[in-house]
């Protein structure tokens, strides 16, 4: 198919063509699944050429992809104005250490955002530890402020926004230009998997490199582990080298079903986003409910952030408990019979997790300083793509579980 330059599209249209070029589908609309670890040459001379080629759309071995995993690559860039390329990774995880590892080295300091997923943080607190790198947590509302965290050895800041447990909604755009205006060589990565690029452009907007764990909205169907870091032109070939250093590499099986759920992810996003502000307004009128943490809610910490920069909200959110223990806030949870009990997010089914984010806490904390100290139990929701009635029925029921086992 012939394509117009993405950048002229709207987001639902580049979903549907980004990726799709004659040079990865051939004659079908799909790109086919290329099963390969090695790939032939014709000759000698084109065997020593081969590792030379360093780029998508160039055979070498399979451990540099082939048609169904460049064209991922190429339509999640394509969905990300101002980026340069996309790496692929086993998972969000992986890709979360991927992109650190790219930027970091032993006696850097990172400043990680207070409010990050936890894996996030035990990547900190751990294997960069273990290597000579130096984490400090900053209060994810610090905005400009970022500047004043800033020393001779930071290399590298890392965001999450909103965060996945909590909520809060970073000025991405004045931390990115503060960081810049201290040391333009500061490199700033953003975990922008609530949102996707269909609801925040992160890079337009500052950022170097952004992660995805396309497990979750990218499938969107709860059955492939994927994560994806799309980076600028300044910080690809680091990333690149990087990961191919690492030998990461994502299966064709998968790559296929990712870009499958990319073509979906329009509609799918527009249902999520209106039942989950459906459940999460229905919430904030429960006596037993002392707060519900949804950014797009004026309640929310960085509403006023989220209204300026996003242009939508996607399915997952919190809420807090008014008093009660933890055993009555679990009792809720197994109550529940749409919602299953487990982690992730951004398939169609709803899930509900009770979170608990004070052990994750060093800059900031747990409960915040304006709550009630009572009001400690969270519940974390993602809302699928059930109907929104039917998910507020069994939130009754997990509702009035909780107020008998006080």
């Amino acid at each position: 198919m012939s394509q117009k330059d993405p950048s002229d599209q709207k987001p639902a249209t580049r979903a549907v063509t980004a990726g799709r070029r004659e040079e990865w589908t051939g004659p079908v609309v799909n790109p086919p699944v290329w099963r390969a670890s090695t790939h032939l040459y014709d000759n000698v001379a084109a065997l020593r050429a081969g590792p030379k080629a360093n780029e998508d759309g160039r055979f070498f071995y399979g451990r540099r992809g082939s048609p169904t995993q460049w064209s991922l690559a190429d339509a999640l860039t394509a969905m990300e104005p101002g980026a340069h390329g996309t790496m692929l990774y086993p998972s969000g995880v992986a890709a979360i250490a991927g992109s650190l590892l790219a930027d970091l080295s032993p006696g850097d300091v990172l400043l990680m955002s207070d409010n990050s997923y936890d894996p996030s943080r035990g990547m900190a607190d751990t294997l960069l530890k273990r290597l000579g790198v130096q984490t400090r947590y900053f209060d994810p509302l610090i905005g400009a402020g970022i500047s004043d965290l800033i020393c001779d050895k930071t290399r590298a800041i890392w965001m999450e926004s909103p965060g996945s447990l909590t909520f809060e909604v970073s000025d991405i755009p004045a931390i990115c230009a503060a960081a810049k205006q201290v040391n333009p060589k500061i490199a700033t990565l953003l975990d922008n998997t609530w949102a996707t690029s269909h609801f925040f452009t992160a890079i337009e907007k500052g950022v170097d490199l952004v992660m995805n764990a396309a497990t979750k909205y990218i499938v969107g169907h709860s059955d492939v582990m994927m994560g994806a870091v799309t980076a600028n032109e300044r910080h690809w070939w680091r990333l690149r080298r990087t990961a191919q250093s690492l030998g990461h590499i994502v299966s064709p099986d998968d790559a296929y079903l990712a870009a499958r759920g990319l073509r979906t992810l329009d509609v799918r996003l527009e249902r999520h986003q209106q039942s989950a502000l459906t459940v999460a307004h229905w919430l904030t009128e429960q006596p037993e409910v002392a707060h519900v943490l949804h950014p797009a809610l004026p309640s929310c910490p960085g509403h006023d952030i989220w209204a300026r920069d996003f242009t939508g909200s996607s399915g997952l959110f919190s809420f807090v408990l008014k008093g009660g223990s933890g055993e009555a806030r679990d009792a809720l949870v197994d109550a529940l019979s749409l919602f299953g009990i487990g982690y992730s997010w951004g398939g169609y089914e709803s899930l509900a997790i009770p979170a608990d984010p004070a052990p994750n806490r060093s800059a900031t904390p747990w409960p915040p300083a304006d709550y009630d100290p009572a009001d400690k139990y969270v519940v974390r929701l993602q809302i699928g793509l059930e109907d929104a009635d039917d998910l507020i029925a069994d939130l009754a029921t997990g509702l009035e579980a909780f107020r008998l086992a006080q």
